[in-house]
């Protein structure tokens, strides 16, 4: 009975594990924000992983995930990249935005800074503002 309840775990586990292109590792998070409405079913989600390291240059983005919303707040992300292009000094930042019919409600308005070595919190909570 216990072999079969770890074969159980073990299978669930694995399922849970997201999918990411071979050589690739993966952030995992959720967008979230604090106003308390429900976002309209032409509502769409953009998160994107970014280079942010030059200030006078605009930012390099290194994966992006966009699409409908499915659901309401948290909506969960992921955004893959490849370790061997990590570059040692430099910053990477996650930033996110909810549009209703192209026309922008939320935006992060914070920085959002991720490491990129493995050891980031995940999932990473992001959170967006309404755009007034």
């Amino acid at each position: 009975m216990k072999k079969l309840t770890l074969l159980a775990a073990a299978t669930l586990l694995s399922a849970c594990q997201s999918t990411t292109p071979a050589g690739k590792v993966g952030l995992d998070g959720e967008v979230f924000y604090l106003q308390r409405i429900a976002l309209p079913p032409s509502a769409t989600l953009s998160v994107s992983l970014q280079d942010v390291s030059l200030a006078d240059a605009p930012a390099v983005v290194i994966d992006e995930q966009k699409g409908p919303v499915k659901g309401q707040v948290p909506l969960p992300f992921h955004l893959s990249y490849d370790p061997a292009q990590v570059n040692p000094g430099h910053r990477y930042s996650v930033s996110a935005r909810i549009e209703v019919n192209g026309e922008l409600m939320f935006i992060t308005t914070e920085n959002h800074a991720v490491q990129l070595d493995g050891n980031d919190p995940q999932p990473l909570k992001i959170r967006v503002d309404a755009i007034r």
